[in-house]
C-alpha cells in the first residue's frame, strides 16, 4: 500500500508594517493579538512605536516631491494597477474582512468588490481634478488669472475602526489621487486587511513612501503624527472618541495643520462623491500679463 503522506505543517503568516516601501517589524519588537468576534486568535499584528510613526512621516515627506510631480495620468494608471492587484487577492481580503469584522462571507466579498471599484473610480478622477476644480478668473485688467488645485502635502489618516478595508480605501485613495502622500494608522481591532493592502501597494508600481501603514494603539501613535512638523493635514475619521479627536486637534494647532472632521454617520458603502478629493487640496492662483 502506498504510504500516507505526512500532514503538512501550517505556515503562519507574519504581518509587518509598511514604511517607505519596505516591510519592517516594529522598532520596539512588540506585537498584539488580533482576534475574531468570538475571541479566537487570528494573528499577531505589529504594534508600531512612536519611532515607527516618525520614520513613516519622514518616508512620506521624502516621497512627496516625486509623487506630486508625477503626471496625473501616471497616478491614475498606478491607482488602476492597485485595483488589479487587489482583485487578484480577492479571497484573502474576503477572509480577513469576514473573520475580523464578524460578517458573512457574502457581505465581506461585497466590501472587497466595492473597495476594488473605489480604486478604479478615483483612478478615473486623477487626470480630471485640475479641469473640474481649477478655473480662469475674470479680472479687470490686462492679466490672466488662473486658479489651480495643488496637493496639501503629507496627510496623517486615522482609518475607520470598524470598516477595515472599504473605509480604509475610501479615506486613503482620494488623498493620494491628488498627489498627497499618507501615513495611515489602521483599525486597531481589525488591522489585517490594512497590512495585506500594504503588500498590494508594494507590487503596484506605487513609489516607496507614498503610503505608509502603521498598526497599533491610536493613543500612542496619533499624537506623534498630530504634532509632527512634516505632517500637513490630519484626517480624524478613525479617532476612537471625540475627546481623543479634540486632543489631536490641539496638538495639530501648533503646526497649523489642516483638519478633516468626519461625518458622524459616514456610510462607506454608498457611492463616493468628490468631497474627499477636495479635502486635501490647496488652491494656487497665478497672475500673468496678457501682453508686453
Amino acid at each position: 500500500m502506498p504510504e500516507t503522506p505526512p500532514e503538512r505543517l501550517r505556515v503562519w503568516k507574519t504581518y509587518k508594517l509598511f514604511i517607505g516601501g519596505a516591510f519592517p517589524r516594529s522598532e520596539s519588537g512588540r506585537v498584539y493579538p488580533v482576534t475574531d468576534t468570538s475571541g479566537a486568535h487570528l494573528a499577531n499584528a505589529p504594534r508600531a512605536s512612536r519611532k515607527d510613526a516618525r520614520d513613516a512621516a519622514a518616508a512620506a515627506r521624502k516621497a512627496f516631491g516625486r509623487w506630486s510631480g508625477a503626471t496625473a495620468y501616471h497616478r491614475g494608471q498606478i491607482l488602476y494597477r492597485i485595483a488589479e492587484m487587489l482583485q487578484g487577492r480577492h479571497q484573502q481580503f474576503t477572509d480577513e474582512v469576514a473573520h475580523g469584522e464578524g460578517v458573512s462571507a457574502q457581505r465581506a466579498a461585497a466590501q472587497v468588490e466595492a473597495a476594488i471599484d473605489r480604486w478604479i473610480w478615483y483612478a478615473g478622477w486623477a487626470d480630471k481634478v485640475h479641469q473640474v476644480f481649477g478655473n480662469p478668473n475674470p479680472v479687470a485688467g490686462p492679466y490672466f488669472n488662473l486658479s489651480t488645485p495643488e496637493p496639501t502635502g503629507t496627510i496623517a489618516i486615522l482609518a475607520p475602526q470598524h470598516s477595515s478595508l472599504l473605509g480604509l480605501v475610501s479615506t486613503l485613495a482620494p488623498a493620494i489621487t491628488t498627489g498627497n502622500t499618507a501615513v495611515v494608522i489602521a483599525s486597531t481591532p481589525h488591522p489585517l486587511p490594512a497590512l495585506t493592502l500594504g503588500e498590494v501597494l508594494a507590487t503596484s508600481d506605487l513609489p516607496p513612501g507614498v503610503v505608509n501603514i502603521l498598526t497599533g494603539h491610536h493613543d500612542e501613535l496619533a499624537p506623534t503624527l498630530a504634532a509632527h512638523q512634516d505632517i500637513n493635514a490630519l484626517d480624524l475619521t478613525g479617532a476612537p472618541t471625540p475627546a481623543h479627536a479634540t486632543h489631536l486637534e490641539t496638538l495639530a494647532a501648533d503646526t497649523l495643520k489642516r483638519i478633516h472632521h468626519p461625518h458622524p454617520h459616514e456610510d462607506f458603502t454608498t457611492t463616493p462623491t468628490t468631497t474627499r478629493l477636495t479635502t486635501h487640496l490647496e488652491t494656487k492662483t497665478i497672475w500673468h500679463t496678457t501682453g508686453p
